[in-house]
């Protein structure tokens, strides 16, 4: 876990450019959105949204070997946010970043979108497990709840 640091404010557009990306290339397919995805999600005023003292940046990592190449975002002990820039995904970089929430900062639950058969795998070889609770975010986004019981040496 060395590569992993608290974010700081310069990396504001680095992590928003992650975000971008990963919401057109992983969500646009299931929601078709163009309003969104094209204008209104953008890297500027993403960005904003870590500004120096906000929650968003006083609760996110990143993993940094030079370059910033994901991060995850933890509240109490849910992560919010895990995100790998799509050219460094399948490096083990979300597992790092993972094991790391969990070992370090106590995380245990999450909310995935049901249709996101890839990161549910994800979290499912890491110990989380579908609790069965599911809601509507925004009138049309399908979460799902993951719990995690097990320590880290469990991992199958």
């Amino acid at each position: 876990m060395d590569n992993i640091r608290p974010a700081e404010s310069g990396d504001a557009f680095r992590i928003a450019e992650i975000v971008v990306f990963n919401y057109r290339l992983n969500f646009y397919p299931f929601f078709l959105n163009d309003s969104f995805y094209f204008d209104e999600l953008n890297v500027k005023d993403t960005a904003a949204e870590y500004v120096e003292g906000s929650a968003e940046l006083t609760n996110t990592y990143v993993y940094d070997d030079g370059i910033i190449k994901g991060f995850i975002t933890t509240d109490g002990t849910e992560i919010k946010k895990l995100f790998i820039e799509p050219a460094f995904q399948s490096k083990g970089i979300g597992a790092e970043l993972l094991r790391f929430a969990v070992a370090e900062k106590g995380c245990d639950i999450l909310w995935a979108l049901e249709y996101n058969k890839r990161g549910i795998k994800f979290y499912k070889k890491h110990g989380f497990e579908p609790t069965g609770e599911k809601v509507i975010e925004d009138e049309c986004v399908p979460l799902i709840r993951l719990f995690r019981k097990n320590d880290l040496s469990e991992e199958r």
